[in-house]
């Protein structure tokens, strides 16, 4: 799965309905309001709803958010 907290724009626009464009701005809200705490926070980022969160659910992992801190 792709750690969606940690992957660039790059990698997120391999998974499935995930484009160039929405892997950018899936970068830029992360660096905006902080790391994703569930797969469900995706459909913050305009273009993902809740479809595309199921159509993403396997192919996604979510670190905890103090998964951070040490790095």
């Amino acid at each position: 799965p792709v750690d969606v907290n940690a992957a660039g724009a790059e990698e997120l626009s391999l998974l499935p309905g995930i484009g160039p464009t929405v892997a950018h701005a899936i970068v830029d809200d992360r660096a905006v309001h902080g790391p994703y705490r569930r797969a469900e926070d995706l459909d913050r980022v305009r273009g993902i709803g809740p479809a595309t969160v199921a159509r993403l659910r396997p192919f996604v992992a979510v670190r905890a958010a103090g998964a951070y801190a040490a790095r």
